[in-house]
């Protein structure tokens, strides 16, 4: 991709102070030719307050929205701001800033969405992530011809259109019943193989029955209710 593409990572950050400060300085010093937004989601502790005394670039959302109001309002940003790409990068510390790079690359081939697989070179895991994340892929090849290898990964970047998509009309959160909505409209997915790192500290919301809970609306989403969303669509195009 050209050098004059304009890419922002979005931060999004809910009660995040255990991870923030590396997350950022880190990418900072490995990316800086990258710009890079936190939006905080209403925290409770003191993620926004590590945000102002370091100095960091920071939406500072006065409530919780949750993960679909939290990165939209960072796409919201970035359409304002006019940036030609940008990514969601969680600041738990998991998704890794030297991938970043490869995925503008593939991005630059065309597609409208790159998403950092952690699964797409065979890795074999039989833990309930990769079930699910299997299970997912599966629904959505059916329902739009398109495998995706790994539709539960969070590191996800999207071209100028589609943060249009996400500013101004979706009102839904990067998951992958969006995913799949998405390719139904014609957006043109591909993947590039990351390795996420463990979490630096905290605790992830994502229990065993929060984790299963979540697979099973994504499922009933993308096999059932995108149809009526693809329906609605046409109707209003």
């Amino acid at each position: 991709m050209s050098a004059d593409k304009r890419l922002l990572v979005i931060i999004p950050a809910f009660n995040e102070e255990a991870n923030i400060e590396a997350v950022v300085d880190e990418l900072i010093r490995l990316c800086p030719q990258f710009d890079y937004i936190v939006v905080n989601d209403g925290s409770t502790d003191h993620t926004a307050q590590i945000c102002r005394r370091k100095g960091y670039n920071l939406l500072d959302l006065p409530v919780n929205l949750g993960l679909a109001g939290c990165f939209q309002a960072g796409m919201k940003y970035a359409y304002r701001e006019n940036y030609d790409c940008a990514i969601q990068f969680d600041g738990d510390g998991q998704h890794r800033p030297e991938y970043i790079e490869p995925m503008l690359e593939k991005m630059g081939e065309g597609y409208d969405i790159v998403i950092g697989s952690r699964f797409i070179e065979g890795h074999k895991d039989a833990s309930m992530r990769m079930i699910g994340s299997r299970l997912l892929s599966s629904a959505i090849r059916l329902t739009t011809g398109v495998k995706v290898a790994d539709p539960t990964s969070g590191m996800r970047m999207f071209n100028r259109e589609m943060i249009r998509e996400f500013a101004l009309k979706l009102n839904f959160g990067p998951e992958p019943d969006t995913v799949s909505y998405l390719l139904k409209q014609g957006a043109k997915v591909a993947e590039v193989p990351v390795t996420a790192a463990p979490r630096l500290g905290g605790e992830s919301y994502l229990k065993p029955t929060v984790a299963a809970a979540y697979m099973i609306r994504m499922l009933l989403s993308i096999l059932v209710i995108q149809n009526f969303r693809q329906a609605m669509s046409s109707a209003n195009s």
